[in-house]
């Protein structure tokens, strides 16, 4: 059974760059390791951009022990904020807090240059957050962690992945690192999840493309036998029925390419 001190000393391990001392080939990968192994397996599964955030908050949750609270901001591309997932409703609420202020960490993560890494380690005495740290604290929270999406990326980012911990200095300096690993986890998972969305949106799109072009065509072609026209009479004879009716150009085509043997 993994303990908190297995933990803490893979983690220093891992943020010393001594990852030669995390074990032989033939060993056990430590816990932060078969984390981030479990994690990449369960992203590879993830269908849907909502999933791919749910395995990520549960990953962030067991990578990060000093963290209470897990949430993802995602951006609007108007440039509205808003938290999809969360391990907890209480980090929706902060994050809110900090959209209504337009301060605070998870916000300025979006927006920073470099690594896109802002924290404070008391919210309670915070000078850089005149309202969410007073807020925060009075929620019970002390401390929070937020790293955009993409690290190092250019901002604004699409978001940011945040942390928050109970305790004042809850979340130190290898939590950061962990939280920047996972964070460019998350981001390339997202990437390709948004990419495989895309090209199947594009792809229906030209399928309901070609389809209404093709009973378009039947429905000219028919017109045209039956009533001796060209093709261009027989579409602006299509387009006013549409019109009349109040209907899409391809509902009267495809009535019309499907009652062929009633005309």
């Amino acid at each position: 059974m993994t303990t908190e001190q297995d933990w803490a000393e893979d983690k220093q391990l891992f943020v010393d760059g001594r990852l030669e001392q995390l074990g032989s080939i033939s060993a056990e990968p430590g816990p932060l390791a078969a984390e981030f192994v479990a994690l990449a397996g369960a992203l590879l599964d993830a269908g849907t951009v909502r999933e791919v955030l749910q395995r990520v908050v549960r990953a962030g949750r067991a990578v990060v022990p000093g963290a209470d609270l897990v949430s993802v901001t995602m951006r609007a591309p108007g440039g509205g904020f808003h938290t999809p997932v969360e391990t907890d409703e209480l980090a929706t609420r902060l994050d809110e807090l900090q959209y209504r202020f337009d301060e605070g960490p998870c916000v300025e993560a979006t927006r920073s240059a470099g690594n896109g890494v802002t924290s404070s380690n008391d919210l309670a005495v915070a000078r850089e957050y005149p309202r969410f740290g007073p807020a925060a604290a009075e929620a019970g929270v002390r401390s929070v962690l937020a790293v955009g999406l993409f690290p190092n990326g250019d901002a604004p980012r699409m978001g940011a992945l945040n942390f928050y911990s109970f305790r004042a200095g809850g979340l130190d300096h290898m939590d950061r690192d962990v939280a920047l690993l996972l964070a460019a986890h998350a981001s390339t998972a997202l990437a390709a999840t948004q990419a495989c969305t895309a090209a199947d949106l594009e792809a229906a799109q030209l399928r309901e493309a070609l389809r209404s072009r093709d009973v378009i065509g039947q429905a000219k072609g028919i017109l045209m036998e039956r009533r001796g026209i060209t093709a261009a009479e027989a579409f602006e004879v299509l387009r006013a029925a549409s019109q009349s009716l109040n209907i899409k150009l391809t509902q009267v085509a495809e009535t019309l390419a499907s009652r062929r043997g009633e005309l």
